[in-house]
């Protein structure tokens, strides 16, 4: 999730940010991985299109400062150990 500002090129202090992707097609999913690493994120790839299901309410929690402050400039970024 984030703002059209920051949709390619996001500037997060050299942070990328991730974008979730799922689904069921192998070659799409590679294709638009490349295409969303090229837009300068990291990727999570959270399986088959069932994901998505998880993927969309994350929309809600990124608006919420959006909603609250009128503050749009931030990104979600999964996090490994």
């Amino acid at each position: 999730m984030i703002g059209a500002a920051n949709m390619v090129d996001p500037d997060f202090n050299d942070t990328r940010p991730t974008m979730f992707i799922c689904g069921n097609n192998a070659v799409a999913k590679k294709e638009a991985a490349a295409i969303i690493t090229s837009f300068g994120f990291d990727i999570e790839d959270l399986g088959s299109a069932e994901a998505a299901r998880a993927i969309e309410p994350l929309c809600i929690l990124w608006c919420i400062p959006g909603l609250r402050n009128n503050e749009w400039n931030h990104a979600l970024k999964w996090i490994k150990k």
